[in-house]
């Protein structure tokens, strides 16, 4: 017991989550007299998963883009196929975010790249100071149902190692986090739309949607190429991901000369930092993961819940409270390495297929990143635009709400999430 409060007052403190996640696999195992070689074990594993390159490939190509004029033109080619209707920069706002997120991952690098864009565009077209900041906030993390969105990558990798007769694949992951994301995407959009002023007279550009895209003719093959090969089963997860890195690397610095060769290594360093974070968290949570299965946590947690919750949709509603109340207080890498291992077996014997859960899970903590007082998104356009919380709060208020009424249909209507499948086989 004293250990735990110490280890408790130490992650309060600010110690890093993997040291943290570590101890307690180690003192537990301690507690057990099992081997301590069982942590370091557990953490070399992660080295013979072939889909785990992907990981430190889709960061590093996110960077690269991040480096690059890259956002610039995705907005701009998106202003031009979308500004002509009344409520197109919100569409136009939404849609970059989503597909720049999506390559970079929910670091708050598209409210750094993307909002000094889109903060200025959308003032200057007449929206509100609160509408402007609760879509910059919200574009944080809006797209990480789309592929091929980190987050969807390590749901993926961590299923993989809990033993089951039919894991999700990272490519099913990415299918079925389609049709959720565009519902996401539609919701907010007709906001924006709702809420938009009138089409100002000249505002739409002449003859720019060419310009634009023979400007931002090198990145609008990457999607397609990434995404269609894996959709199509060309491409597995981890060749996708090399081939976007390749790519991105090759017209970036080679042919439009962007990022200076020099830069790279830093560019390198700082993707890696990131990644070695995650496979750190990743490596001690498997640990914990194993210990627990080792005193029956799983079986323990089923019983409890059991006794209480006898229906699938009374189960659902409260792993939607669970999960929003976890996103508050814990990053979305630590929570799917940590909790997901507990959920997964309880969610399936409620007969929720395991993707299906893997979707509700990313969408709940999509929530969790513009909700106090963890949410990156939300301290990060704190900082960015020099605005209370408190204030950023009340702005987030009505994007938080259509995301959570469509959290609640991605919950209970579980063919959105498994339409795409190509075998929807229950779990």
């Amino acid at each position: 017991m004293p250990s735990a409060i110490a280890l408790l007052l130490l992650a309060l403190l600010g110690a890093p989550i993997f040291a943290v996640i570590a101890a307690v696999a180690l003192l537990g195992f301690h507690s057990q007299d099992i081997d301590l070689s069982a942590v370091p074990i557990e953490i070399y594993r992660l080295s013979e998963l072939p889909m785990l390159s992907a990981i430190p490939l889709f960061t590093f190509t996110g960077y690269l883009l991040g480096e690059s004029r890259a956002p610039q033109r995705l907005v701009e080619v998106t202003d031009a196929l979308l500004g002509r209707v009344r409520g197109g920069l919100a569409l136009v706002a939404l849609a970059s975010s989503a597909v720049f997120t999506a390559f970079t991952g929910a670091s708050g690098v598209t409210i750094v790249a993307l909002g000094a864009l889109l903060y200025p565009a959308l003032k200057s077209a007449g929206y509100s100071e609160r509408f402007t900041l609760g879509l910059i906030a919200t574009s944080g993390s809006f797209g990480l149902l789309f592929a091929p969105a980190l987050p969807l990558i390590l749901y993926g990798v961590v299923t993989q190692q809990m033993g089951l007769e039919n894991p999700p694949r990272i490519e099913d992951m990415f299918l079925a986090g389609l049709l959720p994301g565009l519902l996401m995407l539609v919701l907010l959009g007709a906001y924006g739309v709702l809420v938009a002023p009138p089409l100002q007279s000249g505002a739409a550009r002449r003859g720019g949607s060419l310009r634009s895209l023979e400007e931002a003719r090198w990145e609008l093959p990457l999607p397609l190429i990434v995404v269609g090969g894996v959709y199509t089963g060309y491409f597995a997860a981890s060749e996708a991901a090399a081939v976007a890195a390749a790519y991105v690397l090759v017209v970036h610095v080679g042919v439009l000369r962007e990022i200076p060769f020099a830069r790279l290594p830093v560019i390198m360093r700082e993707a890696m930092v990131m990644v070695g974070a995650i496979l750190a968290i990743l490596g001690a949570s498997l640990a914990v993961t194993n210990y627990m299965i080792d005193r029956e946590v799983p079986e323990l947690l089923f019983g409890a819940i059991r006794a209480h919750i006898h229906d699938p949709i009374t189960f659902l509603l409260a792993l939607n409270v669970f999960l929003l109340l976890l996103g508050m207080v814990l990053d979305i890498f630590s929570a799917l390495v940590l909790v997901v291992p507990l959920l997964l077996p309880v969610a399936m014997s409620y007969g929720v297929h395991p993707v299906h859960l893997g979707i509700i899970f990313l969408a709940n903590m999509q929530i969790g990143y513009v909700t106090p007082p963890v949410g990156i998104s939300l301290m990060i356009a704190s900082q960015r635009f020099r605005t209370p919380v408190i204030d950023l709060c009340r702005a987030l208020a009505p994007f938080s709400f259509l995301l959570l009424a469509s959290v609640l249909v991605i919950t209970y209507w579980p063919a959105l999430s498994l339409a795409l499948l190509p075998d929807r086989a229950s779990p």
